[in-house]
C-alpha cells in the first residue's frame, strides 16, 4: 500500500526558509536574481495551486473527454511557449503543435495499448503532462538551433542548391544537428539517472513510502515513454519547420542575421 504525503500550508510556507536563503546568496554575490526569484516564487505557487484545483476536477470526472480537453490545452500552451525560443524560424507555431500533439497522442495510447497505465485521468494526466513538457523542451530546442544554423549557413545552403540539390538534401546535416541538440539532453540524464540524481516520480513514490523496487520500475516506464516522445517531437518538429525556410521552387527565404546574444 501507498500511503499519501500530506503537507499543510504551513509548512509549504515553511520552505520558503530555502528560498530566502537562494535570495540572501544572490544579494550577497551581487547576482541581481533576486526579483527573478520572488517572480519564480509567487508565480510557481499561483500556477500550481491553480492546476491543482484542475486536477483534482478531472480526477472526479474521471471522464476521456475532460482529459483529451486538459492535455490539448497543454500542447497548445506549450507550443506558445516553444515558439518563443525558436524566433529565427518561421511559423514556427503550428510545427511546434503538430509535434507535441504527435507526441503526447502516440505515447499515451502506445502505453495504454500495451497496457502499461489504465485509460484513466489519474494515469493519463500526469504521464501527459510529463511527455508535453519534456516534447516541448526538445522541440524549443532543436528548431532554436535549427533556425540558428540556418542564418549561420546560409551560403553553403544556396551553393549546394545552385550544385542541383534539392531543400531536403542541402538541410540534411542541418537537421541532423538539430535533431541531436534537442535529444541529447534527456539521454544524457537518462544515463545518469541513479548515480547523479533521483528522478521526480521516484522521489514521490518513495516519500509516499512505496516499495524501492516499485518506484525504479515505474520511473524506468517514464524514462522511456519520455525518450520516445522527445524523438517524435524533435522529428517532427525539425521536418515540419525547416520547409518555411524555402519557396515552393526550393530557393531559400531570406533569413535574418544570426543572434549575437
Amino acid at each position: 500500500m501507498i500511503g499519501a504525503v500530506h503537507l499543510s500550508l504551513g509548512q509549504v510556507a515553511a520552505s520558503l526558509a530555502l528560498v530566502a536563503v537562494a535570495a540572501l546568496i544572490s544579494v550577497w554575490q551581487r547576482a541581481d536574481l533576486e526579483r527573478d526569484i520572488g517572480i519564480a516564487t509567487i508565480r510557481s505557487f499561483i500556477q500550481l495551486t491553480a492546476i491543482g484545483y484542475v486536477i483534482k476536477f478531472v480526477f472526479e470526472q474521471n471522464s476521456l473527454a475532460f482529459v483529451a480537453a486538459l492535455i490539448a490545452v497543454m500542447v497548445v500552451f506549450g507550443a506558445f511557449t516553444a515558439r518563443g525560443r525558436a524566433r529565427g524560424v518561421p511559423n514556427a507555431f503550428w510545427p511546434l503543435l503538430l509535434a507535441l500533439a504527435i507526441a503526447a497522442v502516440a505515447t499515451l495510447a502506445l502505453v495504454v495499448g500495451l497496457g502499461v497505465f489504465k485509460p484513466q485521468a489519474r494515469y493519463l494526466v500526469p504521464v501527459g503532462g510529463m511527455v508535453i513538457g519534456n516534447a516541448m523542451t526538445a522541440a524549443a530546442v532543436s528548431l532554436n538551433r535549427l533556425g540558428e544554423d540556418v542564418a549561420d549557413s546560409a551560403p553553403q545552403i544556396e551553393a549546394t542548391l545552385a550544385l542541383g540539390a534539392t531543400s531536403a538534401q542541402a538541410m540534411r546535416p542541418i537537421l541532423r544537428r538539430s535533431l541531436r541538440s534537442g535529444m541529447i539532453p534527456l539521454i544524457d540524464s537518462t544515463k545518469t539517472t541513479g548515480l547523479i540524481f533521483f528522478p521526480g516520480t521516484m522521489v514521490g513514490m518513495l516519500l509516499a513510502g512505496a516499495s524501492p523496487l516499485d518506484a525504479v520500475r515505474l520511473q524506468l516506464v517514464l524514462l522511456y515513454v519520455l525518450l520516445g516522445s522527445v524523438a517524435i517531437a524533435a522529428l517532427t518538429a525539425v521536418l515540419l519547420a525547416y520547409r518555411g525556410f524555402f519557396t515552393p521552387a526550393h530557393q531559400l527565404r531570406e533569413v535574418p542575421e544570426p543572434s549575437q546574444a
